[in-house]
């Protein structure tokens, strides 16, 4: 089980008022974490019948990739941003996958 992937799910949910600004800040960690050692993807999803709802949808070649991510200079930046932007703290999930 340790060769295997980590898959995160990391929801955020914006104020109603601060959807466009939210997107932005989130648009902006793309670039930066598909150029990332260890990341197999790296997707944001906005939920169509609730445009607040942003989901991230990730998958890493370890634990050591999804950990350097989480400390990269570029997200914890974003996530010093976050405040007056969302409606909670970001739930972030880790699964493994089965087949």
């Amino acid at each position: 089980m340790t060769n295997q992937s980590i898959h995160v799910v990391a929801r955020v949910v914006a104020l109603p008022n601060k959807v466009e600004e939210l997107k932005v800040l989130l648009l902006e960690l793309l670039e930066p974490t598909r150029k990332e050692t260890g990341v197999i993807k790296y997707e944001l999803l906005q939920n169509q019948s609730d445009p607040t709802d942003f989901t991230f949808v990730e998958e890493w070649e370890s634990g050591e990739a999804l950990e350097n991510h989480l400390a990269s200079a570029h997200l914890q930046a974003a996530v010093a941003q976050l405040a007056g932007l969302t409606a909670a703290p970001p739930d972030i999930r880790r699964y493994h996958l089965w087949e």
